[in-house]
């Protein structure tokens, strides 16, 4: 599977319909990957996927990422399997635990051991993905399936702190970050999940940085639209102890610093914007995971990031 080396999330998922045509227009425009969220109610990418796909040609697919807990390995095999089927080599499958506010409130599913959890799940899957049977036991599943075929997709972790970054290397195919400061992922991540994949005798899997942009080159506009945005995560246990590693505490009132924000987020003028990804692109991360935070003008600020995009793939 040739990987790009950048694409974009999936912002507009207010309908499923509204999801399919913005990865129509990003193909159009020259983008070569689309990711997108998965969970709570909203439209989930595993259905509108391969829609998006039969009425495309070339741009590929991911999750970012399929949270663990409401979906059984062997059901969400049967799903990705069945779009591998379909459009081979143009899927990509990241998975990750989600969080408590969502899985234990939102849900009502006891959580345990997150990580621990996340390894029972993917050498499920990977048996799966890989064989199309699983036999396993742990605290988490007790499994004994067959009758599958081989899918061999692509199979991504999500992580934010090192013990998940190392999990990914030793079984996956790389990590998913999310909000992740570039520096922290150079300095902490990618060392850590080499780390993994070292102990486990494998190549090194892939970094996948998620770089939000704000189209904006006034830097309290910029702050003023990311602040929601990243505040929403700085309020999770998991994210503000990520940003506490990275050397970006928040705030007592769990709010995000204006150090984080002008770290984080990529702004400025178009062809800033395009600099300074290029620049991330330059360090080890392998490949970049693109959000648009709209401003006043999702449409225009959408068309040219969809073309600072293109012309770095």
């Amino acid at each position: 599977m040739n990987l790009p080396r950048i694409g974009l999330d999936v912002t507009d998922k207010t309908s499923a319909a509204t999801a399919v045509d913005s990865i129509m227009r990003a193909e159009t425009r020259g983008v070569p990957m689309m990711w997108s969220t998965v969970g709570g109610v909203r439209p989930d990418a595993m259905t509108f996927f391969p829609a998006a796909l039969a009425r495309t040609n070339s741009i590929q697919l991911g999750t970012a990422i399929v949270p663990t807990y409401p979906r059984h390995p062997a059901a969400l095999y049967s799903q990705a399997a069945a779009i591998y089927q379909m459009f081979p080599d143009r899927f990509r499958l990241g998975i990750g635990p989600s969080h408590r506010p969502t899985i234990e409130t939102g849900f009502g599913l006891p959580m345990g051991k997150p990580l621990d959890h996340l390894r029972e799940y993917l050498t499920v899957l990977r048996s799966l993905i890989d064989t199309g049977e699983a036999e396993f036991s742990g605290d988490y599943f007790q499994i004994s399936v067959s009758g599958g075929q081989p899918a061999p997709m692509p199979l991504y972790i999500s992580a934010l702190r090192r013990n998940a970054f190392r999990l990914a290397g030793e079984a996956a195919d790389g990590a998913i970050s999310w909000l992740c400061p570039v520096q922290y992922l150079n300095e902490t991540a990618i060392p850590a999940m080499r780390e993994g994949a070292a102990t486990a005798g494998r190549s090194n899997p892939r970094m996948v940085a998620h770089v939000p942009v704000v189209m904006s080159d006034n830097i309290e506009t910029v702050r003023q639209i990311a602040q929601p945005v990243v505040g929403r995560y700085a309020r999770l246990p998991f994210y503000a102890n990520m940003f506490a590693d990275a050397g970006y505490p928040v705030g007592a009132d769990s709010t995000p610093t204006d150090a984080l924000l002008d770290h984080l987020v990529v702004n400025g003028t178009a062809d800033t914007i395009q600099q300074r990804l290029a620049a991330i692109l330059e360090t080890d991360i392998d490949e970049l995971l693109v959000m648009l935070i709209p401003g006043d003008d999702f449409a225009g600020e959408e068309e040219t990031l969809s073309r600072i995009v293109a012309e770095l793939a």
